[in-house]
């Protein structure tokens, strides 16, 4: 018996990390162009990469949802309309916006399904009802809203409900914060946050040791890791589950996709989340670069336990050294090297399904035998060849602390 399980929806910052999301089990991706989006540090895509993405995408059965969440002012609104006829052309499946402006606009012009960002701050049903009328067919609600305010809102407005379980976390509600504004004069609700709220602050006044000023990371969020609440997600019939992370590496996108796939598809067929792998699946988030975990507001109320109180030094325990570009087979791999590594170094392979593969090269060559003692980044190697190997399958090793 197969049982219902909600999509899960990952980042793609780029054309590489949408295939990595999509090879690794994403149900769907999201992802910006160039323009009207909020990550503009991100790599984004060219008109090109997008239609090629969308391609890739559909092919494997998954979806793709482009961002246009920024704030428009009327200079961009007026470049519009042709972004919007590019994505009817290349089909997209959805596009996720904040702005009512942009909807309006959107909706004139295409019948793609429309879905509110989060940087809109709905965070009850009237709000959703309002969106629902300006022709929204689901609403990602901001982190501040639990599981069970949620279903309510998926009940009383029969949207769909996409509901952030994985990455970093903002201090401020959703769409309304203006720290980066006043600190660097980058607009955070045009794509340029400097993520002013994880620096170190000077605050005037006494602790209780009779200091007159205080360093603190008082607005700093420790990371979302939703995994142990997965079975609430299922039970109170969240349509869509979001990680964060358009900005984060391929080995963030890969490991994510894998693991949070692997639990929706152990329960899809049982029916429940007593697995042994539970355990292993929490290591394996463990091991992408992240701030302390904590489960935000998803059952209750986050207080001051979620403040992440460190100097933004972000826990990593693995580095990718390397994206399997082609497979000989029964001869060797070949992989275009992201991060040094040497011979006799101990590496693993990531596969698309099952547990990381380790092995450890006693040589590295070229594809013209030349050998290296070591590799640097951008060359292409030769490496042991494995049955389990695809291509896009991610390598990794170790960090030496």
């Amino acid at each position: 018996m197969s049982h219902w399980v909600p999509e899960l929806l990952a980042p793609a910052g780029s054309l590489e990390k949408l295939k990595v999301a999509v090879l690794y089990g994403a149900d769907a991706v999201y992802l910006g162009g160039q323009k009207f989006g909020l990550r503009s540090a991100a790599d984004n895509l060219t008109y090109q990469e997008l239609e090629e993405g969308v391609g890739f995408a559909h092919e494997r059965g998954a979806k793709v949802f482009v961002v246009l969440n920024s704030f428009l002012h009327d200079q961009d609104l007026d470049e519009l309309p042709e972004f919007i006829h590019f994505l009817n052309e290349i089909k997209v499946d959805a596009v996720i916006i904040s702005d009512l402006g942009v909807v309006r606009t959107f909706r004139k012009l295409s019948s793609i399904p429309i879905h509110l960002s989060t940087q809109a701050s709905c965070l009850n049903k009237e709000a959703a009802r309002f969106w629902k009328k300006m022709g929204v067919s689901r609403i990602v609600l901001g982190r501040e809203v639990n599981l069970h305010e949620a279903a309510e809102i998926k009940k009383e407005t029969g949207l769909e409900i996409e509901l952030f379980i994985h990455g970093s976390m903002c201090m401020a509600y959703s769409g309304n914060c203006v720290i980066s504004n006043y600190t660097s004069g980058r607009d955070s609700n045009r794509g340029g946050c400097a993520h002013s709220c994880r620096f170190e602050y000077s605050l005037s006044g006494e602790d209780s040791n009779g200091k007159k000023e205080l360093k603190s990371f008082f607005m700093s969020s420790k990371d979302l890791k939703g995994i142990s609440v997965l079975p609430e997600f299922i039970k109170y019939g969240i349509d869509s589950l979001k990680i964060e992370g358009r900005m984060k590496s391929h080995l963030y996108a890969g490991t994510t996709s894998k693991v949070y796939s692997e639990a929706l598809g152990h329960y899809k067929e049982n029916g429940d989340f007593l697995s042994d792998d539970l355990y292993a699946w929490k290591e394996e988030l463990n091991k992408v670069t992240h701030r302390e975990y904590h489960e935000g507001n998803l059952t209750e109320k986050a207080g001051s336990e979620s403040i992440y109180s460190e100097r933004e030094t972000e826990e990593k325990e693995f580095v990718v050294v390397g994206i399997v570009l082609q497979v000989i087979k029964e001869n060797f791999m070949l992989v275009e090297v992201r991060s040094a590594f040497s011979p006799g170094e101990e590496l693993e392979l990531l596969p698309f399904k099952g547990e990381a593969l380790k092995f450890t090269p006693s040589v590295i060559e070229n594809v013209s035998g030349d050998v290296f003692e070591k590799t640097k980044p951008g060359y292409l190697v030769k490496l042991p060849y494995f049955p389990e190997v695809k291509e896009w399958n991610i390598l990794r090793k170790k960090v030496v602390q």
